[in-house]
């Protein structure tokens, strides 16, 4: 079996998720994929249940009824990928924002240079973003400024979505206490990975846009980032972390 499973939220990703699949299977340190699909009504599911065939024990999914969010669809993921005993668990896009062969960069940080949490980073060797327009790339760019000016994590691109954990990371984490279901989950996610004493890494990468498909990015998602940022500083007063030394 695999230690390496790749989690891939879908909602409504029928001109990607086929191509998607194959690019992570064609990748050469044997991914499994974990597709967290959540009731699309444009046929997503029925794709990835016809792949399944050709990708045996290597591609699975777990199907919800509805929209649920992007924070939810990973904590599923994340307790399925323990579960099945995964030794190091990937979050990734479906739309090829994310480059498949950024994958075994983000493993080589965690399996081999030290870290804990390796971060597909746009912003940490510059600007790395395609065909976004520029009003978004400021707001995201400031935005991770921001984060990191309140909560005082020294990370470059505190909203990336591209990572990988090692096993530990997720164990020690009280995944029910994340809070967050949209973008501020990931930085929910980063910032109480460090504050359990993991060590974070950015590896630099190259964001494109996707081409097919719609975003699913909207006000309410970048309005729950901004107060959430200011919510977890104040929680964190008062709450008891797990240190990862713990287990």
């Amino acid at each position: 079996m695999s230690s390496k499973l790749v989690i891939i939220p879908t909602y409504n990703e029928k001109e990607n998720i086929e191509n998607i699949i194959r690019a992570v299977m064609c990748e050469p340190l044997d991914f499994h994929i974990l597709i967290i699909e959540d009731g699309s009504p444009d046929g997503t599911a029925s794709i990835v249940k016809t792949l399944q065939a050709e990708f045996a024990d290597r591609l699975f999914m777990v199907e919800r009824q509805g929209k649920l969010g992007l924070g939810t669809a990973y904590i599923t993921g994340f307790k399925w990928a323990l579960d099945k005993n995964y030794d190091y668990i990937f979050e990734m896009d479906a739309d090829f924002s994310h480059n498949p062969s950024d994958l075994p960069r983000l493993y080589e940080a965690c399996s081999k240079q030290g870290a804990d949490v390796a971060i597909g980073s746009r912003y940490v060797s510059g600007v790395n973003v395609v065909n976004w327009p520029i009003g978004r790339v400021l707001m995201s760019y400031f935005a991770s400024k921001y984060v990191r000016f309140v909560l005082g994590v020294k990370i470059a691109d505190t909203t990336a979505g591209f990572k990988c954990y090692r096993r530990q990371v997720l164990q020690t984490i009280e995944l029910d206490k994340i809070r967050f279901k949209g973008y501020a989950f990931q930085v929910e996610m980063k910032y109480t990975a460090y504050k359990c004493g993991f060590k974070l890494k950015e590896v630099p990468i190259i964001f494109i846009n996707r081409e097919l498909g719609t975003s699913k990015m909207s006000g309410g998602i970048f309005g729950e980032a901004f107060f959430g940022v200011i919510q977890l500083k104040i929680s964190s007063w008062f709450r008891h972390y797990p240190k990862k030394e713990d287990l």
